[in-house]
């Protein structure tokens, strides 16, 4: 099963991670390395990528063949989709399980989706 695991952010916690230095900055990816190392020895990584700030994205509408942007941020929420997983392991429940080893999870919300297999349809 497909699961996909969306980190919040929020501004206090970028704040923290813009004030660290270079160095603490790589010391903290070290546990973001282990764990990428660790679901990819399992075969359950599948993708993994940290965003960019809200600010710099664009919303994309579709009216009247019309193509319609506007530019970031759209919700006025202090909680930011900040990065994601893309995991294929057994369950649900295997998937909380992986959600204590992402460092910024202390700090931030987790959402895990299913992804819907729409294969059948094709």
């Amino acid at each position: 099963m497909k699961f996909l695991v969306l980190i919040y952010g929020n501004p206090e916690s970028r704040k923290v991670w813009d004030s660290l230095t270079d160095e603490q900055k790589r010391e903290g990816m070290a546990g973001y390395t282990a764990l990428h190392e660790a679901l990819s020895a399992r075969g359950e990584l599948l993708a993994s990528e940290s965003l960019d700030d809200p600010d710099a994205t664009k919303q994309v509408r579709i009216s009247e063949s019309r193509v319609l942007t506007t530019d970031g941020p759209f919700a006025e929420v202090k909680e930011q989709l900040a990065g994601f997983y893309l995991l294929d392991c057994e369950s649900m429940e295997r998937a909380v399980e992986i959600v204590p080893q992402i460092p910024e999870a202390p700090f931030s919300i987790v959402e895990i989706r299913p992804v819907r297999d729409l294969g059948a349809l094709m």
